[in-house]
């Protein structure tokens, strides 16, 4: 499918741009799975352990555009590198077109001058794959890159928020419900069955939202408890309400899918240098 995309064009005639899914796109089965599996291993683990990225990306070709046209389109796609930090690289191979391209982020510019990213082309890259050597020329040059930008003061890796997540509530509904049960025993014993409830379906709602549920689910979940809590039946007596529907086992918290590597804002500014073999 890659492959695939890497032909197609998009309506301005330019090459559409491959989705940003690992740190290596090899669109020209070059690299074996083990080479590409091994590049992959070794830039995420530098993404997690500095913030800063480095992807690679593999095409046939950049025609109609030059690689340099091309790799600032890329970069503005992809957004290498942290926001603000703007701490990104991208390495662009066009295999057919014996050209190739490192694209700098504003924020590594120091580290990774025009001239240095020149010289990590014409010393590692292009004598390697003049031999045919295309893993060994990017382990070089990713090797170079990741050296260069650990030499850079940038700010430690911040670790990333966790978005709330429909399944943050739902795997707790048992628990909400459970709760309104509990709780409406207890507030309508106390303050009576309408004002009971009233308190019930507040602080249900409160706790859906402490749980990642928006302003709106949790004013589904406050009003449904409140009627829930009311209709219950006289003050007291949890064992007096019957089953709810579902039973405590028919919700499931969702699995989550691993991370994907993913462009977290960087900016560029055609920073970098470009080559051939």
């Amino acid at each position: 499918m890659l492959f695939a995309m890497a032909h197609s064009q998009a309506a301005d005639g330019l090459l559409e741009l491959p989705p940003l899914q690992t740190a290596v796109t090899d669109l020209t089965q070059t690299l074996s799975a083990d080479e590409q599996a091994a590049l992959n291993q070794k830039l995420s683990q530098f993404s997690q352990q500095s913030g800063s990225q480095v992807a690679v990306l593999l095409v046939p070709s950049t025609q109609p555009e030059e690689i340099s046209q091309f790799g600032i389109r890329l970069a503005e796609a992809w957004k290498i590198g942290r926001e603000k930090q703007d701490d990104g690289v991208i390495i662009i191979v066009a295999k057919n077109d014996r050209k190739m391209r490192i694209e700098v982020g504003y924020g590594l510019e120091g580290a990774i001058p025009d001239a240095i990213a020149k010289r990590i082309i014409s010393e590692q890259i292009a004598p390697a794959f003049k031999q045919g050597q295309f893993y060994q020329g990017l382990n070089l040059a990713t090797d170079s890159l990741i050296k260069l930008i650990q030499g850079e003061q940038l700010p430690a890796p911040t670790k990333k928020q966790r978005q709330p997540h429909a399944d943050d509530w739902l795997s707790m509904l048992p628990i909400l419900m459970f709760a309104a049960i509990i709780g409406g025993a207890i507030f309508k014993g106390m303050l009576g069955d309408f004002p009971g409830s009233l308190v019930t379906g507040g602080l249900l709602g409160g706790l859906a939202g402490w749980l990642g549920a928006t302003a709106l689910i949790m004013g589904f979940i406050g009003l449904a408890a409140f009627v829930f809590t009311l209709a219950m039946g006289g003050r007291g007596g949890a064992g007096t309400y019957g089953p709810y529907p579902g039973g405590l086992g028919g919700y499931s918290g969702g699995s989550r899918g691993p991370d994907i590597f993913s462009g977290g804002g960087g900016g560029f500014g055609g920073g970098g240098a470009s080559g051939d073999w």
